[in-house]
Formats: structure tokens, C-alpha cells, sequence
């Protein structure tokens, strides 16, 4: 059985590739702190980089000699994917491309190869190859976590990023001592709605607000969704006491609200800020007078 057999001495060429980064870890290690992939990164002390690079030999030593040198799921890997996520983190804030990334991963084989094939100068030539097939994989399976990593973190920043901007987007003004607005610009889609709910309920508990105001000039268009997401919102409110009023209502929208059979329930609606405004301060028993006779007073 051919097959098998070079089946076993592909294993045994990947316990052998084991043994020899377990032995040389230190030495290896202290090249790989001044490659660029560890170099760049731990900039304040060089051991840093050389007890982060020790960190990953190790975790090849364990892969190898658990014989799933081609296997990214190998639990050896899973010890380092926290510190390789941080690393490839970096370099994406450095603005080093995935590509650049694995080069500097495909830059960590050559010195291990060196010492590799000073280690075992008597061996046969397939023995060589059969060994330096085994590191190859194994470094080839350490770029594919590698990349795997920096892809998945990438995308955690990119959702970070995102949550941040709605929430920026998602402003809660205090307009009146019990009286909060949320002006609402652009799409209102089903992330940006759970935004919008969490921040005005915790905007309804910090400020004891009795009032919400949810202003909907900015909004292009009112379809089954959006309404179903303002529903939602107020709902929510309600549930903490508040009443909320939805405002810039624009005779287009009306007229799809309509057209749609859309059914607002109960929900108050003005037309405007200034009048959902007038609406909270009436209830609050709050009179907006002229100038002339003082401004805003209590009834």
C-alpha cells in the first residue's frame, strides 16, 4: 500500500518537524521577533515580540506533533488566535493589506527552514524533502489561520464602526425638563431601529422623561417597516412610562401612509417638531406665551 505508507512517513515527517521546533523554539523565536510581522507590532520591547513569537512556535509544536499539519482547526492554533487577532488588528490599523499580512506570515519559513536542514545534514534526499514538505504545510496552515483571523477581526471593527456612526447618527436632545426628542435623517432600517430604541430608553430613565418625541422629518419614505420599527419604539416607551409622539409628518408621507393602510393605532402625530413640542408642553401643563407677556411660564 504505497499510499499509506507515505501516508506514515508524511506523519512521522510532521512529529519529526515537531520535535525540531520544540528543540529550537528559543532560536526561533528570537528570529521571528525582529520579522516584520512581530516587529512592527510589539514596538515597545523587543521581548514582547520574542514571548509573542515563542507563543506561536509553540502552538506549531503542537499542531505537528498531533499529526494536522494541514488542518486549521487543530487545537493547537486555537491558543494563539486571540494574539494573532491583535496582531493582524495592528497591522490593519497600520494600513498593511491582507496580501502584505501574508507575506510577512510566508517571511517566518525561510529561518526555520535554514536551521531545518542544518539539523539533519546526513538524512536522505527524500527524507529532506519529506520533512521540508511537512514544514511547508504547517507554515501554509499558519497563513490560512492567519488570514482567517484577520478577516474575522476586520469585520468585528467594521461592525464596531458601524454601531458607532448609528449612534452618532442617533442623537437624544432634552428639549424641556421631561421632554426628549430623537431627530431621525435617512433609512430606518432594522439595526439603526435597535439603536434608536435602546438609546431613547435609556435617554427616558436618565432624564425622567414623560415625553418622547420622535421626529421623522429626515426620513425619505414611510413603508410597512418603518412603521412597524416606530411602533416598536413606541411600544417601548409606553413600557417605561413615556409617551411618545412621532412628528414631521409631511403630506407625501401621510398619503403613503394611507395608500399602504398602514395603521399608526394610537401613536400621536404632528406635523411638526415645534408642534409635537407645543403638544409635550401642554401636556405638562407648561403655557408658551408671546414675548411681550414674559415667554414660557407654569399654569
Amino acid at each position: 500500500m504505497p499510499e499509506h505508507e507515505a501516508a506514515v512517513r508524511q506523519g512521522s515527517s510532521a512529529r519529526q518537524v515537531g520535535d525540531f521546533l520544540y528543540r529550537h523554539r528559543e532560536r526561533i523565536a528570537q528570529r521571528w521577533a525582529d520579522e516584520p510581522l512581530f516587529r512592527s507590532v510589539f514596538t515597545v520591547s523587543r521581548d514582547e515580540a520574542v514571548e509573542a513569537a515563542r507563543t506561536v512556535v509553540e502552538a506549531l509544536v503542537q499542531v505537528a506533533e498531533s499529526d494536522r499539519v494541514h488542518d486549521t482547526e487543530a487545537p493547537g492554533f486555537a491558543a494563539v488566535r486571540e494574539q494573532l487577532a491583535r496582531m493582524t488588528s495592528a497591522r490593519s490599523r497600520a494600513g498593511i493589506t491582507m496580501a502584505q499580512v501574508s507575506a510577512e506570515v510566508d517571511a517566518l519559513r525561510p529561518p526555520i527552514a535554514d536551521l531545518l536542514v542544518d539539523e539533519f545534514p546526513s538524512g536522505s534526499a527524500e527524507e529532506v524533502r519529506e520533512r521540508a514538505t511537512a514544514l511547508t504545510v504547517l507554515m501554509g496552515t499558519l497563513r490560512l489561520v492567519v488570514l482567517d483571523t484577520a478577516l474575522s477581526e476586520g469585520q468585528a471593527l467594521i461592525e464596531r464602526q458601524q454601531l458607532q456612526l448609528l449612534e452618532v447618527a442617533t442623537p437624544v436632545i432634552r428639549l424641556w425638563d421631561g421632554i426628549v426628542a430623537v431627530p431621525l435623517i435617512g433609512t430606518l432600517d432594522s439595526a439603526r431601529s435597535q439603536v434608536v430604541m435602546e438609546t431613547l430608553l435609556e435617554a427616558i430613565v436618565e432624564q425622567h422623561a414623560r415625553f418622547a418625541i420622535l421626529d421623522i422629518t429626515g426620513v425619505p419614505t414611510v413603508d410597512s417597516l418603518v412603521a412597524q420599527h416606530l411602533m416598536k419604539t413606541v411600544a417601548a416607551a409606553r413600557l417605561m412610562g413615556a409617551e411618545c409622539v412621532v412628528s414631521g409628518i409631511r403630506p407625501a408621507i401621510a398619503q403613503t401612509i394611507v395608500h399602504l393602510g398602514l395603521d399608526l393605532g394610537t401613536v400621536v402625530t404632528r406635523s411638526s417638531l415645534a408642534d409635537a413640542l407645543g403638544y409635550a408642553l401642554h401636556e405638562l401643563g407648561v403655557a408658551v406665551v408671546g414675548p411681550a407677556s414674559g415667554g414660557v411660564s407654569a399654569r
